[in-house]
């Protein structure tokens, strides 16, 4: 059965680049554009194996969605994808909960790469 990815991105470019790669790698894909429309889908019982979020967007920003998140799935992994490669912010990032970060635009075999490294038996 495919993993599902929930992919939480502001940029329709990063949303359609990062689906088109984790479908030909096999995954279903949900997107959400903030952390509040991705939270309404995780509460509405949509359960990612993983996901992918930005750090800065509009409504819920990363981290407050980590927060949030959190409380409802506590063992998701959760990467964060962003351009932002401030250390203050990835400890903060990992202090609410998040598993991993991407920096980017992350190339696909570079997704694919962290995706098996933080989703087991993939």
């Amino acid at each position: 059965m495919a993993r599902m990815i929930l992919i939480v991105d502001d940029s329709p470019v990063i949303i359609m680049s990062m689906k088109e790669t984790l479908k030909i790698n096999g995954f279903k894909v949900e997107t959400a554009e903030d952390g509040a429309e991705a939270l309404e889908k995780v509460k509405n019982g949509l359960k990612p194996d993983l996901i992918i979020t930005d750090l800065n967007m509009p409504n819920m920003n990363g981290i407050d969605f980590i927060k949030e998140v959190r409380l409802l799935m506590r063992f998701t992994p959760i990467l964060i994808l962003t351009t932002e490669s401030d250390i203050e912010k990835r400890q903060e990032a990992r202090k609410v909960g998040a598993t991993g970060w991407l920096v980017k635009p992350a190339q696909g075999d570079e997704l694919i790469t962290v995706i098996k490294q933080v989703l087991p038996g993939e």
